[in-house]
């Protein structure tokens, strides 16, 4: 999807974020918690650390719900992105491609933006507080799923 893309590392991996960025889960826990239906970054493994897919759910060519944590779709096509504008040129693929890079240590003129939009998750964090009893990982499945592919872990809620 994306050739002759380059970028510097400047910090640490998973050091000196933002603050206020606290993702609660690492790319490599998102992977193998499930997310995207297994379909992202398939294609383009090299670019990330081999560990991160170890215990990763994939599935190359088609996303498969069945693998989200959650087993259900939580997610938009890759064409609605692009549609509503979310995507940056930098990251065809959308906030997840941004973060696993961020995560890495790359930091771009997209931080900001990225960072908001994960910020504006956590609404969904209080909705899932104020209609779910503690630990009812079966309460707000899809919206439980949601989360996981923003690195908020909602199994702790």
């Amino acid at each position: 999807m994306q050739q002759g893309y380059s970028y510097a590392l400047t910090a640490p991996m998973g050091e000196d974020f933002a603050e206020g960025f606290l993702p609660d889960l690492t790319p490599r826990q998102m992977l193998a918690l499930g997310v995207f239906g297994g379909c992202y970054l398939t294609d383009c493994r090299a670019e990330f650390p081999a560990d991160w897919f170890g215990d990763a759910k994939l599935s190359p060519g088609k996303r498969n719900p069945k693998l989200n944590y959650f087993g259900t779709d939580a997610s938009q096509p890759l064409s609605e992105w692009r549609r509503k504008g979310w995507l940056h040129q930098d990251d065809p693929r959308g906030w997840f491609q941004w973060y696993c890079r961020y995560y890495m240590g790359r930091r771009h003129s997209d931080d900001d933006r990225q960072i908001g939009r994960w910020r504006a998750m956590r609404r969904h964090v209080g909705q899932l507080r104020g209609a779910c009893d503690m630990g009812d990982l079966f309460c707000r499945p899809r919206q439980r799923q949601a989360l996981l592919h923003w690195a908020y872990d909602s199994r702790r809620l």
